[in-house]
């Protein structure tokens, strides 16, 4: 019997840390998605740069980056 309390109690603590690790990961992709929402619309209501041109930008990024070094 003390072996099976030992063998619960330790499936209990292995729970409850992968529990809260996934509850940082949850919270780290919800902040995350949330600034990253607020810095597509900010640029869109100041600049008028919409999520198409942000998305261009970033997938030209590695040429852009390389024009600009390369002609120093």
């Amino acid at each position: 019997m003390p072996a099976q309390l030992i063998l619960v109690i330790a499936a209990l603590i292995l729970s409850w840390l992968v529990f809260t690790w996934l509850i940082k990961i949850v919270k780290t992709t919800v902040s995350t998605a949330i600034a990253a929402a607020a810095i597509v619309l900010l640029l869109q209501l100041f600049f008028g740069i919409g999520p198409d041109a942000l998305l261009d930008t970033i997938l030209n990024l590695p040429q852009l980056l390389k024009e600009t070094f390369s002609s120093q």
